[in-house]
């Protein structure tokens, strides 16, 4: 039998990794994949390279696995830093971003990282960095817009007046 080929495999390879780790019950079943594999005789680097982790990441599972059986392959607590935000004020955040700032009585046209750390630091008394508020655009589903400049509306012979050199296929007389 001929061996199936999938095609953009290694993109494909990271798009499933993502997939993996997105969820607790997702991870979970691919670490018992992994105790699974070393139960049947493979050594821990096989298995991290075969399900895409770090050989001592595979170690870790089966030292857990010994020590608290399935239990210590179930997803614990995940630490780190709380967000600021809570859930309820992220949708209303992404709801405001819906509209334009001056709707809110703010002074900019367009929503930017500045103006977003304004009105959360004006309605919810928390003070974000313009870069996290950056990332929180990206987090929400927006994306930054430029406004275009005025000379992308103006007046083409007036363009054409304050250009340097000729247009193409003009010739300049002295």
């Amino acid at each position: 039998m001929r061996p199936l080929v999938i095609s953009e495999a290694p993109t494909i390879v990271v798009a499933l990794q993502d997939e993996i780790r997105r969820s607790a019950e997702s991870r979970y079943d691919h670490r018992l994949h992994g105790v699974l594999l070393v139960a049947q005789g493979m050594t821990c680097p096989e298995v991290a390279r075969l399900l895409g982790d770090a050989p001592r990441t595979v170690e870790y599972w089966v030292h857990r696995f010994e020590e608290r059986g399935l239990a210590g392959l179930v997803e614990g607590p995940r630490f780190g830093r709380p967000r600021r935000l809570d859930d309820d004020q992220l949708k209303e955040i992404s709801a405001t971003l819906r509209r334009t700032p001056a709707d809110l009585g703010l002074t900019a046209n367009l929503w930017d990282g500045k103006t977003l750390a304004a009105f959360i630091e004006q309605r919810y008394t928390i003070t974000l960095s313009v870069r996290q508020c950056q990332r929180m655009f990206r987090q929400l589903g927006f994306r930054l817009r430029k406004p275009r400049s005025v000379i992308a509306h103006a007046d083409p012979e007036a363009q054409e007046a304050y250009k340097k050199t000729p247009s193409a296929g003009k010739q300049r007389r002295d």
